[in-house]
């Protein structure tokens, strides 16, 4: 089986946020376990912004042998659902504590920025290989 660079870039990403979910995961246990008995939803489910957020797509896209998004756009999704993870931890935090904070709801929008410019980036993308496919395609025929 042929394994083009692009692949090996997308499966390193999988592997990186599949060790994102199991550290939020573990990382939300040892927080709990020391938190007296009160608990945040926050916290708790802060591994599935990683998990379904990266992990899911990535393996669907390295399943069915699709070519990889380009860098940026890559990193800029990456760089949303770190936000959300890091949002929802600290969310989390917070809760636990028995606070309120402000300045949270800058993660979440941060993250849903970064996560919509690295869709838009990656969809804008792939129409531009694809329009150079098709033509590449006309001019063969």
């Amino acid at each position: 089986m042929f394994t083009s660079d692009n692949n090996i870039r997308l499966q390193k990403h999988l592997i990186g946020s599949i060790i994102a979910s199991l550290f939020c995961a573990l990382f939300a246990a040892v927080y709990e376990a020391f938190s007296f008995g009160v608990f945040s939803y926050f916290m708790l489910f802060a591994f599935v912004f990683p998990l379904l957020g990266c992990s899911l797509p990535y393996s669907i896209l390295v399943f069915i042998n699709k070519k990889s998004p380009d860098l940026s756009s890559l990193r800029l999704w990456n760089s949303g659902i770190a936000a959300l993870t890091v949002g929802s931890i600290i969310q989390g935090v917070v809760d636990i504590y028995g606070t309120t904070n402000s300045f949270i709801i800058v993660y979440w929008a941060a993250g849903i920025v970064f996560c919509a410019l690295g869709l838009i980036k990656w969809c804008l993308y792939n129409k531009k290989t694809v329009n150079a496919f098709y033509s590449q395609n006309r001019q063969d025929i």
